[in-house]
């Protein structure tokens, strides 16, 4: 650190990682702990590159409701449900007069046929 100028981008990173290190050092020690977050963001990439789509809609609130309703299919595949399925039976369910007391049990997370 005394060799280079304080103000830095190199002098940041390195008080970023100095001040960090045991943060950084915990995947050596808990072997349940990944390097990076790699896999993470390939799981999460599908939704918010939908979402991110979703903003040239043509309108607010177009783009809301088409960011909610692809977040809720990739949802509906990130627990192993059939999105299509689910959509049609959530509807239809809807339809039928669910009750709004009860809409957590629609969710993809609580889908049972």
């Amino acid at each position: 650190m005394p060799r280079i100028s304080g103000k830095s981008k190199l002098a940041e990173a390195i008080r970023y990682a100095v001040s960090r290190r045991a943060i950084f050092e915990r995947f050596l020690t808990d072997g349940r702990i990944e390097l990076d977050s790699n896999i993470v963001e390939r799981a999460i990439r599908p939704q918010t590159i939908t979402r991110k789509n979703s903003l040239f809609a043509g309108s607010d609130g177009g783009g809301r409701t088409w960011a909610t309703i692809a977040t809720l299919l990739q949802t509906a595949k990130m627990n192993n449900v059939d999105p299509l399925a689910w959509l049609a039976l959530t509807l239809q369910r809807i339809a039928n007069g669910w009750p709004s007391s009860e809409i957590n049990a629609l969710m993809p997370w609580n889908h049972a046929v």
